[in-house]
């Protein structure tokens, strides 16, 4: 699994370097989220899937898993898609209503700079 994290003031940015978010990897993904909140203590977090073209069940999942983390540290995550696919399950299934979702990182990132 390909990703990168990097960290812009307090703000954790998390990149799926990946075609796919599924059945695959989604369980590497949600390893790594565990971990980053374990060690980091992160309070804002991005999930950036621009990369990202398709997803499954699995994959919701794994956001669901980094969303439950967030809020367990009280904190605010937003997410990052360009991917008709994948923002068109994201609605279908109303993730939508629970995450914040952007198109671009520069508007996720001003988001959670204001709160």
């Amino acid at each position: 699994m390909n990703f990168t994290t990097q960290r812009i003031e307090d703000i954790v940015v998390f990149s799926l370097n990946e075609t796919k978010l599924d059945a695959n990897n989604s369980g590497l993904v949600k390893a790594e989220f565990t971990l980053l909140m374990k060690l980091e203590s992160v309070k804002k977090l991005i999930l950036d899937l621009t990369d990202v073209e398709s997803c499954d069940s699995t994959g919701l999942s794994a956001l669901l898993v980094a969303n439950r983390l967030v809020n367990a540290n009280n904190g605010r995550i937003c997410l990052v898609s360009t991917s008709e696919k994948v923002l068109s399950l994201i609605r279908i299934t109303q993730l939508n209503k629970v995450l914040s979702v952007h198109t671009t990182l520069v508007d996720a990132l001003q988001e959670l700079k204001d709160k």
